[in-house]
């Protein structure tokens, strides 16, 4: 939804295909409208102010000819359901993406931090998984919360990431010093100011997540797609 995250997402999308030329790349439709409402302000306010919008957009990238859909924005998951009961094509999911990379990581992660949104906080998106698969969630304190991670968050939006660095950076520290093993970077502005290199624990960028998922099914499609043709033959 944000357009810096939107590129960002598409440059990981590239760079993570295992590809030898152009032709090896998966064909990608964009449909990036930042007029969409905010997310996090219209969950919070009980508002459903994005959907006619979100709904909008699958139909464009239906009509398009899209094969699966991809939203490089974790608080629109709050309405991944609604979207999914929508439309035949498959909805990736940006929280699963990241859970399964949690729960699969070789230091056997049982306490994680999340930098979100408040909306995704308060949504759950992260947290009935990884309690399920036995992971603790934690999250900042309501003024760190306020103060450092939507402060951060609007900074990346307003296109200051030095001052977002910094806000986001304590944040994460915090959590770090609260117990957690892992730190999710829980909203596709995050990664823009924080990388692994910032932390002494496992950073999950959930951007690039997504974008491995949508090469995953990439892959599948493709096999799937060898399959049938070979049968027909």
């Amino acid at each position: 939804m944000g357009p810096l995250a939107t590129a960002d997402f598409m440059r990981k999308l590239v760079q993570s295909t295992p590809a030898a030329r152009d032709q090896d790349h998966m064909p990608v439709f964009v449909h990036s409208v930042p007029q969409i409402p905010d997310r996090s302000e219209s969950f919070l306010a009980g508002s459903d102010a994005p959907w006619p919008f979100l709904l909008s957009g699958l139909r464009i990238l239906e009509a398009a000819g899209a094969g699966a859909i991809a939203i490089p924005c974790n608080t629109a998951h709050l309405w991944h359901a609604r979207l999914a009961a929508a439309t035949d094509l498959e909805v990736l999911h940006i929280g699963s993406a990241t859970s399964e990379a949690v729960t699969s990581h070789p230091a056997r992660l049982t306490r994680v931090g999340l930098l979100a949104t408040s909306a995704t906080i308060q949504g759950r998106i992260y947290h009935d998984a990884l309690c399920a698969a036995g992971v603790d969630v934690i999250v900042p304190p309501a003024q760190h919360q306020t103060e450092r991670v939507m402060a951060g968050i609007a900074a990346v939006k307003a296109g200051d990431l030095a001052a977002a660095t910094s806000l986001l950076r304590l944040a994460a520290a915090q959590l770090v010093d609260d117990g957690a093993q892992g730190v999710i970077l829980g909203c596709t502005e995050l990664p823009l100011a924080l990388d692994g290199q910032s932390s002494d624990v496992p950073l999950f960028d959930t951007t690039h997540l997504l974008a491995a998922a949508c090469i995953a099914w990439w892959s599948r499609s493709k096999a799937e797609q060898l399959r049938s043709e070979s049968f027909s033959s």
